[in-house]
């Protein structure tokens, strides 16, 4: 295991349109894993909790990247951008979002961005020359599998919103085709955990920090221990 921090991370922590997925990947050496910080009204991100829970223990022959993004849409970019540089094989982007009861697995990064605040039509294009969308190239298919084999609920999903989650998806997966690079993304959408929604008013699903590194953690050990395919997600 070796683990390379971004300045953020914590000392307690161990360690053109055609949607269709074309590529393979035989081997895979280095993982880029992110998170973001907390933002608005919570005073945690479950995403970054996650990340800290799945460095108490990961596989010993891949080399993980971490990272913990604002949630600023132009310093995600530039800072997306720079780490995409070091060419990984995959990179897993982390996002909590609240209201889901499972990890969703995101499929889809669509060409269009906008806030909250914002009306729809409001919205602009991510990259105003970029293609309408992306589809991931990696088996989420299997791997929402497996990590319900190993208790953990989880589904693919097609929609990862229009925020920075969305953002850092599709961003993700352009910057890998216009630079030609290995790099094969994803989007995990992760529950509210439980610290986060006790004194909520609403009723909020959640699930552990515990859990949610356990669905990371069983991808990594299936992209040390085989490799990844072609198959569709």
């Amino acid at each position: 295991m070796i683990i390379v921090s971004g300045p953020d991370w914590p000392q307690h922590a161990a360690g053109s349109t055609d949607l269709r997925p074309l590529f393979s990947i035989p081997s895979v050496r280095s993982v880029l894993i992110t998170a973001f910080e907390p933002y608005d009204r919570w005073r945690e991100n479950s995403s970054w909790l996650a990340l800290v829970e799945l460095t108490r223990e990961l596989p010993s022959d891949l080399k993980v990247v971490t990272r913990r993004y604002p949630v600023d849409f132009e310093q995600v970019r530039e800072r997306l951008s720079d780490d995409m540089a070091a060419n990984h094989d995959v990179a897993l982007h982390l996002g909590q979002a609240p209201g889901i009861g499972r990890v969703h697995l995101e499929a889809i990064g669509v060409n269009v961005g906008g806030h909250s605040s914002q009306l729809p039509d409001q919205f602009q294009p991510l990259l105003a020359e970029g293609p309408a969308a992306y589809r991931s190239p990696l088996p989420l298919s299997d791997w929402a599998t497996m990590i319900r084999d190993v208790g953990v609920p989880c589904q693919v999903s097609y929609h990862a919103g229009t925020f920075l989650c969305n953002a850092i998806l599709y961003l993700s997966l352009h910057y890998a085709h216009k630079r030609n690079l290995a790099t094969r993304s994803t989007f995990v959408h992760l529950p509210l955990a439980p610290s986060q929604v006790f004194s909520e008013r609403s009723d909020l699903p959640s699930l552990s920090s515990r859990e949610c590194a356990l669905a990371i953690r069983t991808i990594l050990s299936q992209i040390a221990g085989t490799g990844l395919d072609a198959r569709f997600a």
